[in-house]
Parts: structure tokens; sequence; C-alpha cells
């Protein structure tokens, strides 16, 4: 058994997509092993933490899978003491010696922006996810340095991945002055449920406000209009976990490995920005 622990609102996984995907394409790599993953949800650190010496304790599982990396990240350098193999799903530039997958945030920003800019969008606005998050963190050096060169004005509003603070996060971003054309989210949950509000209050999604999301799923193909995505294919993602893992089991070559590409999906969320359609 892997083990993987998400310290997240249980609800809130439970609508995200992502991690039904990523968990489904590890298991398609470690069941003909006789593996599965155990997932369990919880509170905050100190009970991420205590699962890990519980299972190490235990037995329970062969490995773990660390997802959510922060900087400062303790996790690592716990598990390495456990003794407990592990996989860490993100970039760490800690002393524990652990296997990474990583993907190009930075890279897949600096895309979004790009799309944007061919759009005339000059100011734009992000809803992200906790600043704490390596991820979040490589996306918002990524989008400042993009600023700088193109000469755009920026503002991120941090959330917590909740359809409720993308909402209030969106509310806030277009209260400004000037308000954003264009508004960019850390995920698909969070972006559905803005569109939906800003719909219901009378602003038009592309006409007055494009809105763009990072991480693809059928939330995003059904929201009306369909979300534009920045698309990682998290089964694919879950694969390339699950044959770390196995690496890490079977001691081979333990190596840093690129997650997969994140790609544009471009839909009927992002247009001109107002005033500049042809």
């Amino acid at each position: 058994m892997i083990g993987l622990v998400l310290t997240e609102n249980a609800a809130q996984v439970g609508v995200e997509p992502f991690f039904m995907e990523l968990i489904a394409g590890m298991e398609q790599v470690l069941a003909p092993t006789g593996a599965g993953v155990l997932l369990l949800v919880v509170t905050d650190l100190a009970a991420e933490l205590a699962t890990y010496r519980r299972w190490a304790g235990e037995g329970t599982v062969e490995a773990v899978v660390v997802a959510n990396i922060v900087h400062v990240d303790v996790r690592p350098e716990t598990l390495a003491a456990l003794g407990l193999p592990a996989v860490l799903a993100g970039r760490y530039t800690g002393p524990a010696k652990l296997p990474c997958v990583v993907t190009d945030d930075a890279g897949a920003m600096t895309a979004a922006i790009d799309l944007l800019v061919t759009l005339d969008h000059r100011v734009i606005g992000r809803v992200s996810g906790p600043a704490g998050l390596v991820h979040t963190a490589e996306r918002t050096a990524a989008m400042h340095a993009a600023a700088e060169h193109l000469g755009l004005r920026v503002r991120i509003v941090e959330a917590d991945y909740s359809a409720e603070a993308g909402v209030r996060a969106t509310r806030e971003l277009l209260a400004g002055r000037p308000a954003p054309t264009a508004v960019l989210f850390d995920n698909d949950v969070m972006a559905a449920a803005a569109e939906e509000d800003l719909m219901r209050s009378g602003l038009r999604v592309p006409d007055q406000v494009s809105l763009l999301a990072f991480a693809d799923s059928p939330l995003c193909e059904l929201a009306v209009p369909p979300l534009s995505a920045m698309s990682i294919d998290a089964h694919e993602h879950g694969v390339s976990l699950g044959r770390a893992v196995l690496d890490v089991l079977t001691r081979a070559a333990q190596q840093d490995r690129a997650g997969p590409p994140i790609r544009m999906r471009q839909r009927a969320s992002t247009g001109p920005a107002p005033g500049r359609a042809n």
C-alpha cells in the first residue's frame, strides 16, 4: 500500500477532479504489483506528521507520496528519519535526498500571460492558492517577471482553492482600480465558481472580463462559457508518480522526473480586452 496524506478540507478534496485523476494514474502503475493508494485527509500538518509516524510504526504502507510541497518543508526530513520511503510531488531543495516529480509551473504562467498579452490585456489579476506552496511561489515569480518585462499591471489575491474563496477574491480584484480585464485562477474550482458569480451579477465573460484557470477538468469544459485552462494531464502525472514510487521500492536509480507538460486549452472564457475586439 502507498500512502497519500492531504492536508485539505475533505469536502474540497471531493470536488477536486485533479486528485481523483492523480490517484487513478498512480494505481494504474501500482495495481499490477498488488499495491494500491491509501488516501487520508487530515486537518493540519501535525496530524499529517502523526500519520506518517503511525504508518511507519505499524508498517501500514511501503512508501508515501508527499503533495503540496511548501517552503522550509519539514515532511521530507521527517520521513527520512522514520525510514519511510517517499516521492515528492513538486520541487524540493531541502536537505533530505528524496526523488521529486516536477512540473513547469513557471513556464505555464509565462504562457498564460503571453496569451493574454496577445489579446491586448494589460491589467491582469490572479486568484492564487496559498502563498506558502512552492508551485504557487513559482507561478507568482513568473507572473511578476512577465509583468516587468512587458509593462503590465498585475495584482494577486491569495485564496484557499475553495469555491467561496474564489468568488470573494474575484470580487476584490474587480473592485480595484483599474480593474483587471483578465483574471487567472490557480485551480478550476475557484474559476468555475467565480465565473458563475460574475454571470449572475450581469458581468459578461469574456466581453467584459476574461477568465483562465490552472488545472483543466470537466468543470472547465462544462462551465458557461467553457473556461480556458492551462491543462496538465493529472492521470499521466499520477503515472509518473507511480513509476517513481516503484523505483524507490525496487531500489532502482532514483532521480527527479519531469511531470507531464502543461498545455493551453483556449476556450470561450478568454477573449480580447474590452474595447480591443476586432
